[in-house]
């Protein structure tokens, strides 16, 4: 796979990037955003945690990404009583009485975490470290994980009872934070139609993890301008109500506001935006593109936003 130059390299990334789309859109009726934010992430070698209700094919959505991109792929449904070994895996006594590591289900490519906030902290810190640190230790001895690597969490925000929400810190580890809505009413016909019939629809995969990770590192190599690295740092020192760039309504909507982590990823995001967009360099533009599911979950809302009825995506709004 040569590409002649690295404007090459965007051309076939942004061609690719339209057919992965239509491949996935033969299964996933709608839902064009969070499909986007998705590739982003992976693009990007981020990690993606989707907030939705149930049934809105969140399962489905991961399962199609990676038969799209030809990727190795487990479900890990998170359960209060799941251990971390349940992940990672564990030693077993072999038959010829030695110790072997017997791979947990984090050894593949795509990982869906669903209802992580079910699980235990113990548990979560597992799979929290392995996302980070991108492998994983075991009696001692570090165990690599498979390249690319890339975590796909859900959260049901319905009903907390019982659940272990994610702290800051860990939030933080996920690139976006993407909320699934409802589809609209021509979107959820097609739904029903589609799967209360017998017809079956396959997809043709469309890339493999090579090419994947090249067009990571391609994403990495897209240059941009200081103008729009200096808004997207000061776009995150906005939300910090100590910042000398913090308005009067900032600091009172706002108690705790991004970490640099948020402007590393606002880059990387705006970069993949803007090659998936057919452009060679990130504007202003692709950083506000990014900046509501990268920001949402990095921020704390005061009581005043939250008497005023204001969610966190209203006040990124308000950033800009």
């Amino acid at each position: 796979m040569q590409y002649r130059s690295d404007v090459e390299a965007a051309d076939a990334l942004q061609n690719a990037y339209g057919q992965i789309r239509a491949e996935i859109s033969k299964v996933i009726v709608g839902q064009d955003e969070v499909i986007k934010f998705v590739l982003i992430s992976i693009f990007s070698n981020g990690h993606c945690l989707l907030v939705g209700v149930p049934g809105l094919a969140k399962t489905l959505l991961v399962q199609t990404v990676a038969q799209v991109l030809d990727l190795d792929f487990k479900r890990i449904q998170f359960t209060p009583d799941l251990m971390p070994s349940d992940i990672i895996g564990s030693e077993i006594l072999g038959e010829d009485r030695n110790f072997k590591f017997i791979r947990g289900p984090v050894f593949s490519n795509i990982i869906l975490a669903d209802e992580i906030n079910r699980t235990p902290p113990k548990t979560q810190a597992a799979l929290l470290e392995a996302m980070q640190e991108k492998c994983v230790t075991a009696a001692g001895v570090t165990h690599k994980l498979a390249k690319p690597f890339f975590v796909l969490a859900t959260q049901n925000p319905i009903e907390q009872e019982g659940t272990y929400p994610l702290p800051e810190a860990q939030l933080d580890r996920f690139m976006f934070n993407v909320a699934l809505n409802y589809p609209s009413f021509a979107e959820e016909l097609q739904v029903v139609k589609n799967t209360t019939s017998t017809s079956q629809v396959s997809v043709n995969k469309q890339l493999n993890a090579e090419q994947i990770i090249y067009f990571q590192q391609l994403v990495r190599n897209i240059p941009v301008s200081d103008n729009v690295l200096e808004y997207a740092v000061k776009l995150v020192s906005k939300t910090r109500p100590n910042s000398e760039f913090a308005s009067p309504q900032i600091k009172r909507l706002l108690n705790w506001g991004a970490g640099p982590r948020a402007s590393q990823f606002l880059i990387l995001g705006a970069k993949c935006h803007a090659v998936l967009n057919g452009k060679y360099s990130p504007d202003i533009e692709d950083v506000q593109a990014v900046a509501k599911p990268i920001l949402s979950h990095r921020i704390v809302r005061s009581y005043h936003a939250e008497a005023e009825g204001l969610s966190a995506n209203d006040i990124i709004e308000q950033l800009f």
